[in-house]
């Protein structure tokens, strides 16, 4: 069970730290189809968390700060790493030589759906309103205009592929909610010692399995992973655990619906994809699913008494 996560205020600078998280993971489906087009799923996933963790050693050591030494600790960061990296990552890089990219983004923005529904039914750390349900659902259905009604056509094709990439949201989900009992480090700590564990724990299949040494891989595929590296995971990591301290678990994991939109446009400028023409209105469920998720309930409240003229009444916050 994670700690309850404590009532704070929130000021726009903690949504900012959210719009950035989801601009630094929103580039990781097209950089990894570059990537994987001259590198195997396994040597690629082990260099991308090897080069983040190397990044992030060398910032904590100008920064004076040092890796924690005890146990516990990279047990902590073993188990994280696992469950928010690892597994998940290989499971949906593998689905990808199965599965439309376009059912890959329907499938995996489920993510939020399965953190309220393991929130409410199990661990119940913090309040899992109806409210904050409905935002999780708009998500989704913005996420499939987005896509393209169409393409949820193809769903069924593979069904193992797409099984596993449902098991890979959920192992997200899990992992956000698990998250909580790492808040006592720093998030550039916890975020260098994940990604270390990850790349050297896949880095023995990679050599026994692709034997990197006979790759010939492309400059545009060995730019997308040091970019990879470096950008989603070294500074999405380090952003996804300061967004867990300060926004708790349902309202990080809203980010997931802002991705979309961000990866559209990424999708456009670096795959040469074509706009989808519903993006206008997907894009308006999917922000008004990401509000529902990361704005308190009292607020809403607020606006409507304001609306209708009622001075500002004190309410219980959802």
């Amino acid at each position: 069970m994670p700690p309850s996560t404590p009532p704070v205020h929130r000021s726009w600078r903690d949504y900012a730290l959210l719009l950035a998280l989801a601009c630094c993971w929103s580039s990781t489906y097209p950089l990894t189809k570059i990537g994987l087009g001259s590198i195997p799923p396994i040597t690629f996933i082990s260099a991308r968390s090897l080069t983040a963790a190397l990044f992030l050693l060398v910032v904590l050591r100008i920064r004076g700060i040092r890796m924690p030494t005890e146990a516990r600790a990279w047990k902590l960061f073993a188990f994280q790493q696992t469950i928010n990296s690892t597994i998940p990552f290989l499971m949906i890089t593998w689905a990808q030589q199965y599965v439309a990219a376009a059912n890959t983004v329907v499938l995996a923005s489920t993510t939020p759906i399965f953190a309220f529904l393991i929130t409410w039914g199990i661990t119940r750390h913090e309040p899992a309103t109806l409210l904050k349900l409905i935002g999780a659902v708009l998500g989704l259905a913005g996420t499939a205009v987005i896509i393209g009604l169409d393409a949820l056509g193809g769903l069924g094709g593979n069904i193992f592929a797409e099984m596993l990439i449902l098991l890979a949201t959920i192992s997200f989900a899990c992992a956000t909610i698990f998250g909580l009992r790492l808040s006592d480090y720093d998030p550039m700590v916890v975020a260098a010692g994940s990604l270390l564990f990850g790349g050297l724990i896949l880095l023995p299949a990679a050599l026994i399995v692709d034997h990197p040494w006979t790759l010939r891989p492309t400059w545009q595929a060995l730019v997308a992973l040091v970019t990879v590296g470096i950008f989603s995971s070294a500074f999405g990591l380090m952003l996804f655990y300061m967004c867990l301290t300060r926004l708790g678990t349902l309202t990080t994991n809203a980010q997931g619906y802002l991705r979309i939109p961000i990866g559209v446009g990424l999708s456009v400028v670096l795959l040469g994809e074509t706009v989808p023409p519903n993006l206008a209105l997907g894009l308006v469920l999917v922000m008004a699913g990401v509000a529902a998720m990361t704005i308190p309930g009292d607020r809403y409240g607020k606006w409507i008494d304001r609306l209708r003229g009622r001075p500002d009444q004190p309410r219980r916050n959802e």
